[in-house]
This record gives C-alpha cells, structure tokens and sequence, in this order.
C-alpha cells in the first residue's frame, strides 16, 4: 500500500484528493450502514486514518455525528468516556492504521479496551486500530470491530488467524484516486498470488441460452450421496444443483435411503447404487460425499471412486466422507478435481490439528492443492489453484455455521461445473460458486429470522444485478 501511494505521489496525484475521495466513500458507507438520525461516533487519530474520518465527518448529514480527535489518549480519555456514555449506534475507528509501530502503551490500550467495554458495533478504517497490518497481531489490544473497511487493497494481516476475531466482515474501498495503473503484487512484499473476490469478477460469467437449445447442451450432474440416516445430505446436494441450471441432474443413493430421498426430488432423476459402478453415458460431472456416512456405504464404492478421481476425464466435486477415501489417491493429470475441505476434514487430510490449519489457512489451502481445486471454507473461505493461486472470498457470515450448508455448497458447484461452457473457465466458475452460496446467506441475514439449509437454496443463482444485502443493516437492503 505504501508502494502505491508512493507511485502515485510521484505522478502528482493529491494526498488531498485522495482523502477527499475515501470521506466521501467512507461517508456513504456509514450513510448507508445506520439508519437516518442516528448517532455515530467518530474517533479520529493523528494519522490518514484520521485525516479520511476529518474528510468524512462534515458530510453525514442526517446522522447525529460526533468525532473527537484523540492525539494523546491521556487528555482525549474522559471524551472517548463521554462520547461513549452517549450510546452511539455506531463507533467509526480510525485511531490507527497501518502505520502502527511497537507495543501501544498502557494509554492507548486504555482508550481500545474502553471501546471494547463499552460493546456498541464498530466500523473499523483500514484495519482495527492495533491491530498489525503484516501479521494481525494485537499490538498489546486492539478494537473488536463488525466491520472493517479496508481502503485500497486488503492488508494481509486482516486474513491471519490471529486478526479474525477483530475484523468482522472485510469490505474493500477502491477507486479512491491512486495510481491505476501501478501493479500490486510487483510491489515489496506483494504476492501476485492472492487475490480478493468481488462482484465484478463474475459479470459476463454466464453465457446466454440459444432460443435453440435443449437440455443435452447443458451437462448431465450424477450426485453419489446420501446413506441411511444421512439422506438430507443427498436432498440439499441435489436440490441445490438444479438452481445452477444444468440440463440433467441424476442422484445415486444407498438403497436404504433411496425412498425417503426419492420422496422429496421433483426435478432430478434418483436411483439406487446398483453395486456395479459406472456412470450414466452422458455424465458431464459428478458430485461425491455427501451424506456417505452411513454403515453401509460399500467399499466397492469407495474403491470405484478412487479410481474414478484417478481415470475419469470429466470433473469430480469431492465432499465430506469422500474426501477421506481420497486422500491419497493421486487426481487424473488432466482432468478437473475439486474437493470442499472445512478446517477439521482439512486436517484430517493433512495429518494436523485444526487449530494448526487455522493458524495458517494459506498453508493449508496450498498443501491441499497438488493436482486439485481446494475450497477451503471457513470465514473468508480460500480458493486454491493447482498451482498455488488463493483467492479470498468476501461474502457470507456465521449463519452459514449448521448442518447442511456444505452440501448446498457442494451440490451448486457441481451444478455449475456440470454445464461444459462453465467447465471450460472452472477458476472463475467456482469462485463465483463460493461467492454467490455466501451472499445467499448475506441476504437471509437481513429477514432477521432464523433461516435453514432449505432457504439458502432459494437464495441460490440469482442475478448479479439484484441488490446485494447488507448483513449488517437489514433496513436498508431489498427484502
């Protein structure tokens, strides 16, 4: 970031400009996050961080705003405590940013742990103030924010194991008037290797259908899931992937489960394991594991996925107990692999600890990777490349913690990926996989209702084009 700012300085590009530029964006934001009359405090440090929340004060209009600058947090102590007492509906932090150095003092800690006390949401500038922008460290505290917004480009530090509890959800302020045309990863310590999903990245994702077409040109999807006591599984899956759209969707199923799976399908062809293998003829991918729990699941089976993930040419989509009975199995050279590890099938794979995979999910994600697409899920889940590629993934939250939500996951990408135009571009299709099962949850999140695995799929493939909710401002997103 300080390269970038550094290159456009150098092109005569206007700090003052700049700062201008993120307080009118950041004051949208905050515009847009809490209702009309309400009130927000602002604590703006010494630092850019608070240069922008100067910038963006004078224009929230229709809030009751507040900003007090803290230089010294000794003489700027009792009107933290004071603006506090006030009960803001919000607290904007722009104390530091990334230009923190050292452990902060017992003063600057005091100031952090008051905000922390007081438990009022904060909207944190660039990065929650204490936090260290390289490692997400805790310089001796820091804010617990709901919300980061980060200005320019993503710090890395906000993605560390130690920052996730403090950052909240991870928005990123761009076009704010740097250098366009500087290249990023070329800069110290960038990693052309990372990348941070948004919207944008899937517009023009989905081609149009010819008014000629049938359902042979949109893929066959063969889901293998479901076991006696585990059909639900087998149900999301397959439900879930015909909101992608493909033409056919065929689900093979333990004979135990069969009936209550059958039962509650309308759209997808369902039919017993016959104990023979194979594939029906025009199998354009296959979705295997959820649900495959159930005692008896056969080892023919097992060993016929195994040789399928290493022999078939068309995509596999490994989930849950299948990925178990993967490892190890080297994947087709060619041929398109994924699976979908949450942090504990993670480590199960890799012979760690989760805590171990949490420590360092960039690791992880990438020694996952060798010949196969990795989903990592997980708060910002990680989409790896089978050459080391991570792109992190900027929408969903907490809601999606229950069961049944992998499988919906799991099902879509497998109905996407089954669709060979889809095929040919598989980075950006599950990207877009990832992304959209999250920002299925963003919208459910606004009902203010509970919501379950049945609903996220309704939510499943809509258009780009309709308004994205705000998780954390259910009044002002579309219902």
């Amino acid at each position: 970031m300080r390269a970038w700012e550094t290159a456009s300085w150098t092109l005569k590009a206007s700090v003052q400009a700049v700062i201008g530029l993120v307080g009118d964006r950041l004051a949208a934001r905050i515009k847009a996050l809490v209702p009309l009359g309400s009130r927000v405090l602002l604590l703006a440090g010494k630092g850019h961080n608070g240069d922008d929340l100067r910038a963006a004060a004078p224009l929230l209009k229709g809030l009751d705003a507040e900003i007090i600058n803290v230089h010294d947090p000794v003489t700027a102590s009792e009107r933290v405590r004071n603006g506090l007492a006030k009960s803001p509906a919000w607290v904007i932090d722009g104390l530091f940013g990334i230009g923190l150095r050292g452990d902060l003092t017992s003063s600057w800690r005091e100031i952090l742990e008051m905000v922390n006390t007081a438990r009022f949401p904060v909207m944190a500038v660039d990065i929650p103030s204490g936090l260290d922008a390289d490692t997400g460290e805790p310089r001796g505290s820091a804010i617990y924010a709901r919300l980061t917004i980060t200005i320019g480009v993503p710090k890395i530090g906000l993605f560390r194991t130690p920052a996730l509890p403090y950052v909240g959800r991870v928005e990123v302020l761009s076009g704010i008037g740097l250098n366009p045309g500087f290249k990023l990863s070329s800069a110290p310590g960038g990693d052309a290797q990372l990348s941070w999903t948004e919207p944008r990245d899937f517009l023009g994702l989905t081609p149009p259908r010819s008014v000629s077409s049938n359902k042979g040109d949109f893929g066959h999807l063969v889901i293998i899931a479901g076991s006696q006591g585990y059909h639900g599984a087998a149900v999301l899956a397959a439900r879930a992937a015909t909101r992608a759209r493909p033409g056919l969707v065929t689900t093979l199923t333990s004979p135990e489960a069969y009936l209550p799976v059958a039962c509650q399908m309308t759209g997808t062809m369902v039919a017993p394991w016959t104990g023979k293998g194979g594939l029906p003829p025009k199998a354009s991918a296959v979705v295997v594991g959820p649900g495959l729990a159930g005692p008896e699941v056969p080892e023919w089976l097992r060993n016929w996925v195994c040789a399928e993930w290493s022999q078939s040419p068309i995509p596999w989509i490994a989930d849950a107990s299948a990925m178990d009975w993967l490892r190890g199995v080297s994947p087709h050279p060619s041929a398109l692999r994924i699976w979908t590890p949450h942090p504990g099938e993670a480590a199960r794979l890799l012979d760690l600890s989760p805590s171990e995979v949490q420590n360092d999910r960039f690791d992880a994600a990438r020694r996952l990777s060798h010949g196969i697409w990795t989903v990592l899920k997980g708060h910002q889940s990680l989409v790896c490349s089978p050459t080391g590629e991570i792109h992190i993934n900027s929408s969903g939250n907490p809601g999606l913690a229950q069961g049944g939500t992998g499988d919906v996951l799991a099902g879509f990408i497998g109905g996407l990926l089954a669709q060979p135009a889809l095929a040919l571009k598989p980075e950006v299709t599950l990207r877009y996989a990832v992304w959209d099962h999250g920002t299925a949850a963003d919208r459910l999140e606004t009902l203010s209702a509970p919501w379950t695995p049945d609903d996220l799929i309704q939510q499943l493939g809509l258009p780009l084009s309709v308004h994205q909710a705000d998780p954390l401002n259910p009044a002002a997103s579309a219902r």
